[in-house]
């Protein structure tokens, strides 16, 4: 058994989670799809929520190479990467039909009274993603306004963008994600535009 057998359970277990949801999918599910045996399973998964735990592992980790590099290439400006990033929800949500939304955030609705170990990966998941749309306010913050909290600003990103895909899912209408994304991009318009009137009283 080998670390491709592994990762080979935690795919399937992503890609069922996004069409089943985590309590419509059985063990029995995974390994059907996977075509691996329950030995293979249960060597490195005692139990589902074990599977659940390396998927959102796998979010954690994964980050960079499987949301922000893709949508951030080639786009230097660090407000218009936080919109990249907003927009590649909008892309999965359009070419999968409304099946596919943020996967951490299903999750975190689904599992009402989740374990420390699976809350701490939720908030894990959750504070890699701010703290990258953070980074995005820091290297734009001579664009924005003196005292602005950056980080609460990122929270609220995530908060809007969860809340639009949430929408948009549920009326099978990108138009409720469109339009929250435009307010948002209004309020950043604002805050550059204060930035400006501050730079011309000073």
């Amino acid at each position: 058994m080998t670390a491709d057998t592994r990762t080979k359970i935690i795919m399937t277990a992503m890609e069922l989670f996004w069409d089943k949801g985590y309590g419509s999918t059985s063990v029995a599910d995974i390994l059907s799809r996977s075509q691996i045996h329950s030995g293979s399973l249960y060597h490195f998964f005692p139990g589902k929520q074990d599977v659940l735990i390396g998927v959102l592992e796998f979010y954690r980790d994964k980050i960079d190479e499987w949301l922000l590099t893709p949508v951030w290439n080639g786009i230097d400006d660090p407000i218009e990467r936080i919109f990249a990033l907003l927009n590649g929800y909008r892309t999965h949500l359009v070419t999968t039909d409304f099946s596919y939304g943020c996967p951490i955030g299903s999750l975190a609705l689904e599992i009402h009274e989740p374990d420390p170990k699976v809350r701490d990966l939720l908030a894990a998941n959750f504070k890699n993603w701010t703290k990258a749309v953070e980074g995005c306010l820091d290297a734009a913050a001579k664009r924005l306004p003196r005292g602005l909290d950056r980080k609460a600003l990122a929270e609220y990103v995530l908060t809007v963008m969860e809340g639009a895909v949430m929408q948009a899912r549920t009326y099978r209408d990108v138009g409720y994600f469109d339009r929250n994304v435009k307010m948002l991009r209004q309020h950043f318009d604002m805050l550059v535009s204060q930035k400006q009137t501050e730079t011309v009283k000073t």
